[in-house]
């Protein structure tokens, strides 16, 4: 490694990619961050594999000789490296837990046998929430359920369905593989339940106070088992049932859940403490785990006498563990689509599940312990043979401690309201403790993780929470200007999307706060890039439009005699530069448009910062506020800009969707406004088909109305080739891109369209662009998504349409 490499620094290191990546390339990596559990994180990713590098495993099953590479098609022995051999043993021990726990629980466990009498593994068993009907005629215990489809899987499609004994008051399940006598509602949503068996209605307060007084319970309504190529689905029975009410968790973290918490709403329903959030099966697997973890350090110790090795190899089977409560608890989802167990933190969110899925840890499917283990050991197994060593600690951000030697500043800092980072790490964090509490004292000091010094904006735990985030925050990057090397800038990561919130008469966002404490500590941005940071198809970015990016502001110490400038003169250079930097963002970067916003700020305050000051003519200063309300509105003239450069009926269209959606309008204003155009409003009905022109009234098609041919998919849209609007293009495209709608491949599709619309394709992309932000700015999420993947996608359309091109040319 280079001898003089400059040292990286990350006081919000959070879960260490960023130290990881300085590490990998050769640099000094440092990270701090007040969360313990994010330490840990750290420490396994950074700062334990140097110690152990290139050395063999432990265990009595390891190879002397060495490990086993495959070149080719040959295997061949080479001495243990990297890391290697700590990962071979974390496999070793991870199946000695297993095994040593199901031979103490693995009764709770039971098979259960199909119709041919063959004894199959169960893979999960499905629960659900019930409370007592509120109608006293009717009594019975109302299941609170969002599907009672089981599985939509083609040709393997089942049911659960209700049986109701009027007699007994109760509810049973049968599964069947037919969907005859199956509610098609779910009987819980945001409002209320309804009770199968009455029809009667109650409010969400009532399910809420039946649950705090302890009326809520769960209730089995199937078991899923592996037969080999698919799942196999079976009705609950008594063995199945009693097998869960059997358990006897050794251990339970007793520590109490926040009173109130940002993305925590189980508390209204009467979970109180941290063990509530599992069922006792779950506890006496997790509890079970813990106790073998410390029998393992015994284990190696007797071995090899290396008490920093043993301690090692437990906190990644720690980690495991961790991950095996992420799948195991009563906050996880049953996805009928795919069959699958949705482990609790698709989001950084606590929230209420009507109905969970039970992982059954002993299985080979999915989301079982040896599962987990894998994937840590995995890590490990990447972890390359020669680099530097690394730090981890924990400490505030605004402490001192840190600062030395002048480092590079690489930060991730936290995003303002977004997620409660401490709260949600307890849960973590209990399982941890029991584990790791002597092997480090002061992560584990704590019952739970601190919150007092935590810079985030909860409201519930702090007054006037948003001064002081910004207060911290100006701390923090002051330290680091104070600080930082003068010979590299500092980068801070930020993708906190822009949104508008008022508290107490004034508006702020996330991004104004951050950016008042970047300029106000000293700094000038230099530099803006967005980078594609988050997972497009994670469960968030599915449901709404979550940020894909974040942007990285490069910053430099400001020269203390940096000019000072007049609102006006700022908004003429602002004016001046942003149509460039917009189109350089757009038609080169094809930034998604749910990051245009948090993308544009970059260029923007680029131009800001570079000045000690920003005023007006009466000397009042032009906020970060002010500015970035102008880099806003420089986006809507672009917007704008943009539609005018459209076909004339797809500027139509635009006009029109403005005006009335998809709903009906009158024909007069329809024809009145395609005047303006230059355009027939029957022609966009008959020669373009886009809307429908009938009885006085004007519609246009909605999404659903261009979905492709169904007799034969790969046949041209139609003839019309270099005539179809941008429009028309844009809604195919987007019917092809939208996830769910259609079968057929994805880009392939959208590449036909490409090919078909002959002409202007970039049109397509820019009318895209318009969409989205029409149905972003509505709150509809569901129907911004596709139009966001289309510019997010358009290199691969582009790419695949070229190729297609090709073959039909050869």
């Amino acid at each position: 490694m280079a001898e003089h490499a400059p040292t990286i620094y990350d006081p919000f290191c959070g879960g260490g990619s960023i130290p990881l990546e300085a590490q990998r390339l050769g640099m000094k990596a440092v990270g701090s961050d007040l969360n313990p559990v994010a330490v840990l994180i750290t420490k396994a990713l950074i700062e334990i594999p140097p110690k152990f590098a290139n050395k063999p495993p432990v265990n009595p099953d390891a190879d002397p000789m060495g490990m086993t590479v495959v070149k080719g098609r040959k295997a061949q022995k080479v001495p243990w490296r990297g890391a290697a051999g700590l990962a071979d043993d974390i496999r070793y021990y991870g199946k000695w837990m297993r095994d040593e726990t199901f031979k103490r629980i693995g009764h709770l466990y039971p098979t259960i046998k199909d119709e041919n009498g063959i004894d199959r593994t169960v893979i999960a068993w499905l629960w659900t929430r019930t409370v007592p009907c509120a109608n006293p005629a009717c009594g019975v215990k109302m299941p609170l359920i969002k599907s009672f489809q089981l599985s939509k899987k083609k040709n393997n499609e089942h049911w659960t369905k209700p049986v109701i004994d009027r007699d007994s008051r109760t509810v049973s399940f049968h599964v069947q593989n037919h969907p005859a006598d199956v509610p098609s509602k779910a009987t819980v949503d945001r409002n209320g339940a309804t009770c199968i068996a009455c029809r009667n209605t109650v409010k969400l307060d009532y399910v809420r106070q039946q649950a705090r007084d302890g009326k809520m319970i769960e209730q089995m309504t199937a078991v899923v088992a592996d037969s080999g190529k698919s799942r196999a689905y079976f009705s609950p029975n008594s063995t199945h049932q009693q097998a869960a009410s059997n358990a006897k968790p050794s251990w339970r973290p007793t520590t109490t859940l926040p009173a109130r918490a940002l993305g925590f709403t189980v508390q209204n329903y009467g979970f109180t403490r941290w063990d509530k959030l599992f069922s006792e099966r779950q506890l006496a697997a997790l509890s079970t785990f813990s106790d073998l973890t410390r029998e393992v350090n015994r284990h190696i110790l007797n071995r090899n006498k290396d008490a920093e090795y043993a301690d090692a190899v437990c906190i990644y089977l720690a980690l495991a563990i961790g991950r095996f409560a992420e799948s195991s608890c009563k906050s996880t989802r049953w996805r009928n689509d795919n069959a699958s167990v949705v482990e609790c933190f698709g989001r950084q969110v606590v929230t209420m599940v009507w109905d969970y899925a039970e992982a059954n840890p002993f299985s080979v499917s999915m989301k079982n312990w040896i599962g987990c283990v894998e994937t840590v050991a995995k890590v490990l197994d990447m972890f390359t043979s020669s680099v530097n060593d690394a730090t981890a600690f924990q400490t505030n951000a605004t402490s001192k401690s840190w600062v030395s030697g002048g480092p590079v500043i690489i930060t991730d800092p936290p995003y303002y309201d977004n997620i409660n980072y401490s709260d949600i790490s307890d849960f973590f964090y209990v399982w941890h403790r029991q584990i790791l509490r002597d092997v480090y004292p002061e992560l584990y000091s704590g019952m739970l993780t601190p919150k007092l010094e935590e810079m985030i904006v909860e409201r519930h735990r702090f007054t006037n929470a948003r001064a002081r985030f910004e207060n911290l925050m100006g701390e923090t990057l002051s330290l680091i200007r104070e600080n930082c090397t003068d010979g590299y800038p500092s980068s801070i990561f930020y993708g906190y999307k822009q949104q508008e919130e008022e508290r107490d008469g004034q508006m702020s966002t996330g991004w104004e706060t951050m950016l008042n404490a970047v300029v106000s500590s000293g700094f000038q941005i230099t530099g803006t890039w967005p980078i594609n940071t988050e997972l497009s198809a994670r469960q968030r970015a599915m449901s709404s439009n979550a940020l894909t990016s974040s942007i990285i502001l490069v910053c430099r110490p400001r020269p203390e005699d940096a000019p000072s400038v007049t609102r006006q003169q700022f908004l003429d250079e602002l004016a001046d530069e942003m149509p460039s930097a917009l189109d350089q963002l757009t038609h080169e970067g094809h930034i998604a448009p749910t990051d245009l916003a948090q993308s544009a700020i970059g260029p923007g305050m680029e131009i800001y910062s570079k000045y000690s000051s920003v005023t007006y003519i009466s000397g009042k200063p032009f906020t970060v506020r002010d500015a970035l309300m102008a880099i806003n509105l420089e986006i809507q003239k672009y917007d704008e800009r943009e539609t005018g450069d459209l076909d004339a009926e797809s500027q139509f269209c635009v006009t029109w969707l403005k005006q009335h959606g998809f709903d009906e309008g009158e024909y007069g204003v329809a024809e009145t406004l395609s005047k303006a155009k230059n355009i027939d409003v029957d022609d966009l009905a008959d020669m373009h088909d886009i809307l429908t022109s009938e009885n006085g009234k004007v519609q246009l098609h909605d999404i659903d109305y261009y979905h492709p041919p169904e007799h034969d998919p790969e046949l041209p849209i139609d003839d019309r080739g270099g005539n179809m609007t941008a429009w028309e293009a844009c809604f195919r495209m987007a019917y092809h891109l939208d996830y769910g709608r259609w079968d057929a491949d994805e880009v392939r599709g959208a590449a036909r369209v490409f090919n078909t619309k002959g002409r202007d394709t970039e049109r397509i992309e820019r009318l895209a662009r318009i969409l989205y932000n029409y149905h972003d700015s509505r709150g509809e999420a569901r129907d911004a998504y596709p139009f966001n993947a289309i510019a997010t996608r358009w290199n691969e359309i582009f790419v695949e349409a070229n190729r297609s091109h090709q073959e039909t040319l050869a």
